[in-house]
């Protein structure tokens, strides 16, 4: 994924989503069958930056909760056991469930493979018109199935290309290209190349020209950006930690050297350069809480200025025109974003002057900006909309975006002059469209696409539901027009909750797939969420994690009260963090629901969180509370935790996709949590022995390849198809 504002905020540049596993069946990406091995390109951009995540959050591959053990509360009188005690039980735990998975996995493989091709018949009408490019004066860059090319502009649509990389040839067999930077004369191109099972970048910097070669390796790579012809600056990253910047030379006297360190395990670093590539800004953020140095790309030898020293709760991002900061904040009240500026010479805090302030209650999703105009793209009640910002004449004008719109992505914009804005619009069960914006026409135009041959009856349907505390949570439904008797249809619900990241509501298959067969789709924008603002998450996250479980189970009530399903037909979907929430209401309101599906879910908040050796425990104190030195805090996440509130009592059928490699939730809590679950609903069915009784299914995927945050397209595929196999046996089969 990557931003803009988005750039700011979750690192602008010109990329393609890659696989994010942060809420499957909700994020799951099926990659274009053009490039069926390595199909994740994260971020291509000539300038401008990377990352992903709404304004505060942490950065793009950080938004999936971190890292789970599932170990014991420490105890005073705990007997030391033995060093290889917890090895053994986890591989004796692995081997169970592998074995468990191989005798049941029979009974999905025929539907799953019946999905995996009307999944697939699907595809093959959504797929975009090629892969991203970019245009760099009079040349293009484009990716094709690992392979780099260049071409002009007026050669590329005929064939005429030139590769310049393949990640096979240079003995990357198993890697993806993550991002690619050119500098400024097109003498060098940077490329980052990433696995499926590892979340540490290698960064390859080759020297252009009629026989390209490799000039520099750097591994451990997260973000990079050439500052002039022939100086990178990059960050390392270890052990899921960011806080180092580099800078290489590929001049005569070739040389690296540390520029900044960060001293604070709270926070990430990145850098990414400003539109106009007069600085290169590094950017140090916690949840809450951001600060930034300023690299003049005109003396790359200077040392690093700061802008504005951190102050607790306050979170900024850094742009430039005409020798003035433009600055995206969270900064004054209310506490939401707003855009400001300064000069470069005063950039302190007490110089920073308002320029546009945002509505209530609207959310700041992407922001662009250009030589004489700023684009910001706003969500409000649901709906998605402009407003640009005219620098010379001072105006906003305001544009609603089409109602069946709930996703967009802007595509890339290297040179800050251009005249027009070009992004795409979305929805779960719409495939892409493209628009522009016109700077000189001031109006949006819909470009003309080849008209896909698929869905034409969906409706989309905004809710409101009033939760425990009467606050109103907003819920977008999605469901087949011709389907009669909506309350035997079966109903998948979507949850998130956390970090202030937005549900994902962009495109996806099999998404189509459901409503064409009849299902309905729910989204519950709840609490912990970014989708109301700043705000909105605040008040569901540390202390008020309860909200989001009350707004979740308001919000499958509304559903099923308005005749939405019942709780026979309904299933719930979440991932990563998204299965704290889900893990809870399990516990609570198991009768609200018949089946859940998790991926690579976080379901033992309080002892991970008592696990500083954790590369992310500390950093995610401002999320969840530190309960080592709050006894109120681990009181209160002992709470809601999904694990530590298994009790012997209904539930319904589980279906848990978990990975081997998965370095932000290891798979030894995992395996705790479905041991725990599936002992509990056994114990609950032996006590009552009531005749046909219900035992539900609790299912334990582990995948050997794939990563919390990466799968390949056939994983992606078959992950999806053995999912929705299991949902279908649980609620159609009723």
């Amino acid at each position: 994924m990557c931003w803009t504002a988005k750039s700011f905020i979750r690192g602008l540049s010109f990329s393609v989503k890659y696989c994010s596993k942060d809420n499957h069946l909700q994020t799951i990406c099926l990659y274009s069958k053009l490039k069926p091995k390595k199909c994740h390109i994260l971020d291509w951009s000539g300038s401008t930056r990377n990352s992903t995540v709404p304004p505060g959050s942490s950065l793009p591959w950080r938004f999936f909760s971190c890292k789970q053990e599932g170990t014991e509360i420490p105890c005073k009188r705990k007997k030391i056991a033995s060093i290889t005690t917890p090895e053994l039980l986890y591989k004796d735990l692995l081997k169970s469930e592998q074995k468990n998975w191989n005798e049941i996995s029979g009974r999905y493989k025929a539907m799953a493979e019946r999905i995996k091709k009307k999944i697939e018949e699907l595809h093959k009408y959504t797929l975009s018109s090629g892969s991203p490019r970019i245009k760099v004066g009079e040349s293009v860059y484009f990716e094709e199935n690992g392979c780099i090319f260049l071409s002009k502009a007026d050669d590329v649509d005929e064939g005429k290309v030139h590769i310049l990389f393949s990640a096979e040839d240079l003995g990357f067999y198993d890697a993806f290209i993550q991002r690619i930077r050119i500098s400024p004369d097109q003498r060098y191109m940077a490329t980052s190349l990433k696995s499926e099972n590892s979340e540490e970048a290698t960064c390859v910097v080759m020297k252009l020209g009629d026989f390209p070669v490799v000039e520099k390796v750097i591994p451990n790579v997260f973000s990079f950006e050439w500052v002039t012809n022939d100086v990178l600056y990059y960050t390392s990253q270890k052990n899921l930690k960011c806080q180092n910047v580099f800078m290489t030379t590929f001049t005569k006297q070739k040389h690296t050297e540390l520029v900044y360190t960060e001293q604070d395990a709270r926070f990430f670093v990145d850098i990414y350069c400003t539109k106009d590539r007069r600085f290169l800004t590094i950017n140090s953020n916690s949840k809450t809480t951001s600060e930034v140095w300023l690299v003049d790309c005109r003396h790359p030898f200077k040392l690093p200025v700061l802008v504005q020293a951190r102050t607790k709760g306050v979170i900024y991002h850094i742009e430039h025109r005409n020798d003035e900061l433009y600055i995206l904040t969270t900064y004054g009240e209310p506490a939401e974003y707003k855009l400001m500026k300064a000069p470069v010479g005063s950039s302190g805090m007490e110089n920073w002057q308002l320029v546009y302030a945002l509505e209530e209650k609207s959310k700041l999703i992407d922001l662009e900006m250009f030589s004489d105009h700023c684009i910001l793209f706003l969500q409000n009640a649901g709906h998605l909309y402009l407003n640009v910002i005219s620098f010379v004449s001072h105006s906003v004008h305001s544009i609603q975006l089409p109602a069946w719109a709930c996703a967009f992505e802007l595509e890339s914009h290297p040179e800050h002059t251009t005249s027009t804005c070009y992004f795409q619009l979305t929805s779960p069960v719409h495939p892409p469209k493209r628009f522009a914006y016109s700077f000189k026409e001031n109006n949006l135009i819909e470009q003309a696409v080849q008209e896909v041959p698929i869905i034409t009856n969906c409706h989309t349907i905004r809710l409101l539901a009033k939760s425990k505390d009467e606050t109103l949570v907003p819920i977008t439904v999605f469901h087949n027009m011709n389907s009669k008797e909506l309350h035997r249809k079966p109903l998948l619900v979507h949850v998130y909750g956390a970090y202030g990241i937005d549900l994902n509501m962009s495109f996806k298959e099999e998404k189509l797939l459901l409503i064409e067969e009849g299902w309905i789709l729910a989204y519950c924008h709840v609490r912990g969420g970014g989708e109301l603002g700043h705000s909105w998450h605040k008040d569901g996250c540390q202390h008020n994690k309860h909200k989001g479980l009350h707004d979740l189970k308001a919000c499958i009530m509304l559903l099923h009260e308005l005749g939405f399903s019942q709780p026979k037909y309904t299933a719930l979907a979440a991932a990563s963090a998204g299965g704290v929430l889900a893990g809870a209401l399990c516990n609570s309101n198991p009768e609200l629901i018949r089946a859940m599906v998790l991926q690579a879910p976080f379901v033992d908040v309080l002892n991970t969180m008592m696990k500083t050796h954790l590369p992310l425990t500390i950093e995610e104190q401002e999320e969840w509370g530190n309960p080592l030195v709050d006894e109120k805090c681990m009181k209160y996440i002992k709470s809601y935790c999904p694990y530590h509130n298994i009790k012997p009592q209904y539930y319904p059928s589980v279906f848990i996709t978990a990975y081997e490699n998965d370095q932000r939730i290891p798979l030894t809590g995992v395996l705790r949590y479905v041991q725990k679950l599936r002992k509990a609903a056994l114990n609950h069915a032996g006590r009552t022995k009531k005749k046909g009784n219900w035992i539900p299914n609790i299912i334990l995927d582990i995948q050997a390849n794939g990563s919390h945050c990466d799968s390949s397209w056939e994983d992606s595929l078959n992950e999806v198809a053995r999912q929705l196999a299991f949902l279908k046996k649980e609620l159609e089969d009723v």
